[in-house]
């Protein structure tokens, strides 16, 4: 039977297959949100270490040029050292927004997000690492690609994941490529990620989004990975989302991650068709 827990709120079971109270649902969602905001935290902590450096270069960007202004009183070198301080300033500030809202939990609150800004916006807090293990990225991001309706630090939380195991995977001097195109006949929105490493064996792919399963054996050099939660994470954001992810992959020649969501279009079309749906029909006389 539903109990009441000490705020006077009713807590149904969870009942297990064998008949036998599990846990109730008010504490099973509890933890699913615990759980939820934990994966958050773990990508936070994975570009601690980047991002620490990249606002340690650019607290030395700004000290070295306000030292510059200082030094020369003529206007066009005080106007280029303002400028230098003013667009390490701005960078700092949009790296701070990206983990702030990596680290807010805003489940439910969707809304039109361009993901050509969204992997910008990725890159900025992932290309140092790219710089310093010699890996190219390339980028194909076709021009008026729609929004998707999302949480855009969900989405963003999947592609650091995405771009996180693709960095650890490419050699150095290796490539990772983003692409991002429209398929207009589906009206989905399509982003890829795809590195030249080692690949994933046959046997393993079907396996690859189950909950604590992980092709490495732990974190690797710089502490990141090996946890097995990263990818049955991803999908279930994209599934959340109305989307798909697969992965592609061969031994020798690379792995890539593609992912499919409806274009805020199209997903407005059909929030709006089951709404109809679902809507009273007026009578006659109303």
């Amino acid at each position: 039977m539903p109990s009441q827990n000490m705020c006077g709120h009713v807590s149904a079971p969870v009942v297990n297959t064998g008949g036998s109270q599990a846990v109730s649902r008010e504490e099973f969602d509890m933890l699913k949100a615990q759980l939820e905001q934990a994966r958050r935290m773990a990508t936070v902590g994975e570009l601690t270490s980047t991002t620490t450096h990249e606002f340690n270069n650019l607290l030395m960007t700004i000290l070295n040029y306000a030292k510059l202004g200082l030094r020369y009183k003529d206007e066009p070198s005080r106007d280029k050292a303002l400028t230098r301080i003013l667009d390490a300033a701005n960078r700092a500030t949009k790296i701070t927004g990206s983990i702030l809202a990596l680290a807010r939990a805003r489940q439910g609150q969707r809304e039109p997000v361009a993901l050509k800004g969204l992997i910008e916006d990725s890159l900025l807090l992932l290309e140092r690492e790219f710089r310093k293990y010699r890996i190219h990225l390339e980028l194909a991001l076709e021009e008026g690609v729609p929004a998707v309706l999302a949480t855009g630090s969900e989405l963003q939380r999947v592609l650091l994941n995405l771009l996180v195991n693709a960095r650890q995977a490419t050699p150095e001097g290796g490539t990772v490529r983003i692409a991002l195109t429209h398929d207009r006949q589906s009206g989905e929105v399509l982003l890829s990620v795809r590195d030249t490493g080692s690949g994933i064996a046959a046997d393993v792919l079907p396996k690859i989004f189950d909950p604590f399963f992980s092709t490495k054996s732990g974190p690797d050099a710089t502490g990141k990975g090996g946890t097995g939660v990263g990818l049955s994470s991803c999908k279930e954001v994209i599934d959340s989302h109305g989307g798909r992810i697969r992965v592609e992959s061969s031994l020798g020649k690379g792995t890539a991650f593609h992912i499919r969501l409806p274009a805020h279009t199209a997903a407005a079309n059909a929030e709006r068709a089951g709404a109809a749906e679902t809507s009273p029909v007026p009578s006659e006389g109303a």
